[in-house]
């Protein structure tokens, strides 16, 4: 009777210590502020976090929540101590202030962190001047520039 407590008790114990070994993130930041950007010139960043947990910690998915962006992430198990990424590229194909956010799954102690990319697209200073420059319209030739026996 004995053997079997000492059994469970050693089992009851291996299994709290393994509830209590878990990864930690720590972003180096969660929002990235891009101020005013181009329109139709994606933008990318890289959201660097630092695994300060005691286990390590693998990114399931990251999701975003429209096709304007567009996450990557680490693949491999980021060991504690060490540093994963999770890359957001934005679409800037409309104009005004954008809030594009990013939820990361990961099997860490918080299983849920969302960064956020910020800032507005303007319009295209390229764009703009295509707009407002003048269209050339193609120049008729004079006749006297017409071959002999040519229309012009």
């Amino acid at each position: 009777m004995k053997k079997q407590f000492f059994f469970v008790l050693a089992c009851l114990s291996l299994t709290a210590a393994t509830a209590l070994a878990q990864g930690k993130l720590k972003f180096k930041e969660e929002t990235r502020e891009f101020g005013k950007i181009p329109q139709g010139k994606p933008v990318t960043h890289e959201f660097v976090f630092t695994n300060t947990g005691s286990a390590p910690v693998v990114i399931s998915n990251a999701t975003a929540t429209c096709g304007c962006t567009t996450p990557e992430w680490s693949k491999e198990p980021i060991m504690p101590g060490k540093t994963g990424i999770v890359k957001a590229t934005f679409n800037a194909a409309v104009q005004g202030q954008f809030n594009k956010p990013v939820t990361v799954y990961t099997n860490a102690e918080t299983p849920t962190v969302t960064v956020y990319l910020k800032g507005e697209v303007v319009e295209s200073p390229t764009a703009s001047a295509v707009a407002t420059a003048p269209a050339k319209t193609p120049t008729a030739k004079k006749k006297k520039d017409c071959p002999p026996g040519k229309k012009c």
